[in-house]
């Protein structure tokens, strides 16, 4: 009789398995989790950054929001009515403290709630900033493909030439010289489109192409590249091999190979393409948050200032978030790989 059978304690190791908690003996439940609380660690140093941030801003805030002519028991007043007066550490928690309770504090120059300001300020600006996005990717992964296609194999040098130098200079173009070089043209010289204001679909497509052209550009050099290197796989010599239809062999094995990688990357690009918004928007006199962060920045105005910095960092995270879950699904060996 064996060991394991003479021992009546003994159980099977499937029963061990089956005792563990959930999130361990499935590899995409404890990727979600982990990846979660990447997420509100990175949330919270958010958080804390930007409230330190905005205290080395100088200038006095109370006296901004009553007037340099002001005299000091009102300034000391308003200072006592802001909490400014109070411990750094405990404007901390206080400020925690209303977070939680969706409170962000007053604006200092306007007396309106953070959050009514960033609520109607912040259509305006993820509008452009998502069309932006999604030009960029879209647009990436045709033109990739597309290039990849043509230049495969050392085809077409100086298809690929013109390519690598147009690309190169599109893509370290600012956003900012971008859009007035796109006014210059477009609303200036050519009178085809409107110069600034939000209020037909034609006005969105100045700052939206000044949001997407160097991103789309960097991203389609990285598709091509991308492209060239799936086409040298062995599956897809066995597939050309069995005359696989071109449309069927790019769309079936080749687009979802590169998605993994081009996601991976938008979603680095992410970031700059948000903080871009705030020069593009004041370029085109867009009614969105990046002319509200300049004026708030100018006058001294806390709250304001920090409520605007944690929603452009949540909005960057929440999509980050969102795009490692959209790996998983159409990858889901990435859970397994980070597990």
């Amino acid at each position: 009789m064996s060991a394991t059978s003479a021992d009546p304690t003994a159980r099977p190791a499937s029963a061990g398995r089956e005792r563990d908690p959930f999130f361990v003996r499935n590899p995409w439940a404890s990727y979600l989790l982990r990846r979660s609380g990447y997420f509100v660690v990175s949330l919270f140093v958010l958080v804390t950054i930007s409230f330190l941030l905005v205290q080395l801003i100088p200038g006095d805030p109370a006296r901004m929001s009553v007037g340099e002519n002001a005299p000091p028991e009102v300034v000391e007043a308003r200072r006592a009515e802001l909490g400014l007066n109070r411990p750094l550490i405990v404007q901390y928690f206080s400020f925690w403290g209303g977070l939680f309770m969706g409170d962000m504090g007053e604006s200092i120059s306007s007396r309106m709630p953070v959050i009514d300001v960033i609520f109607k300020r912040a259509p305006a600006t993820l509008e452009i900033a998502f069309a932006a996005v999604g030009i960029a990717l879209v647009l990436a992964v045709c033109l990739g493909l597309a290039f990849g296609a043509l230049t495969k194999n050392g085809r077409r040098r100086g298809l690929e030439v013109g390519f690598t130098g147009v690309s190169s200079v599109l893509a370290v173009i600012p956003e900012f010289l971008a859009g007035v070089l796109l006014v210059y043209l477009f609303a200036v010289t050519l009178n085809l489109l409107p110069v600034a204001g939000r209020s037909d679909m034609s006005s969105y497509i100045l700052p939206v192409a000044a949001l997407a052209l160097g991103p789309t550009a960097a991203l389609t050099r990285i598709v091509r590249a991308e492209t060239l290197t799936v086409l040298q796989q062995d599956y897809i010599r066995t597939a050309r091999s069995r005359r696989m239809p071109s449309v069927r062999l790019y769309g079936r094995h080749v687009l979802p190979n590169l998605l993994t990688s081009t996601l991976t990357i938008s979603g680095l690009m992410l970031g700059s393409m948000i903080a871009g918004t705030v020069l593009v928007e004041n370029i085109f006199a867009w009614p969105g948050l990046g002319g509200v962060i300049v004026q708030s920045i100018q006058g001294k105005d806390y709250p304001l200032v920090q409520g605007i910095i944690i929603f452009y960092g949540a909005v960057v995270l929440l999509i980050n978030l969102v795009i490692d879950i959209a790996l998983i699904l159409l990858d889901p060996r990435t859970a397994l790989d980070k597990s």
